[in-house]
């Protein structure tokens, strides 16, 4: 999935939370939880977005994270107004699917992110070493890594 696609999904997514929100019967209870699961969903399209303009791997890291929180929480508070009573399974499954798939992927992302980020301090550790002829034991240096 591009970055544009996954950036439209996680808007859509926050789009339909709302779209859910609005369509609930109003109650003290619905009020605060709704206000949660709001705040959550459309915290995940705004946290990725972020995450696009990142300045390095660990800060697209860190705002990933974001996400993976953001998307987990959203499920659970969609979770909790099934629990209670406040909505139907069937009204709220397509929505809990959707935020785990994203949950899934931003998950993926951060552990494909993670050992990319681990490979390129293995080459920068190793490319000085390989080129400084004061470094005699450096084969060894750089198998610590291995």
């Amino acid at each position: 999935m591009t970055e544009a696609e996954f950036k439209q999904r996680t808007k859509k997514l926050a789009l339909e939370v709302i779209r859910f929100v609005d369509a609930l019967p109003r109650s003290r209870s619905v009020d605060v939880l709704t206000g949660q699961l709001l705040r959550s969903a459309t915290s995940v399209a705004a946290n990725y977005r972020g995450a696009c303009r990142a300045k390095s791997i660990a800060d697209m890291i860190a705002k990933l994270s974001l996400v993976q929180e953001e998307s987990d929480e959203s499920g659970f508070w969609m979770e909790l107004l099934e629990a209670s009573g406040k909505t139907k399974a069937e009204t709220v499954f397509a929505l809990r699917r959707e935020a785990e798939e994203i949950l899934a992927m931003t998950v993926a992302s951060i552990k494909t992110l993670r050992a990319k980020s681990a490979a390129n301090l293995k080459s920068k550790i190793a490319t000085p070493c390989a080129r400084d002829a004061q470094y005699a034991n450096c084969k060894s240096a750089v198998n610590l890594w291995q």
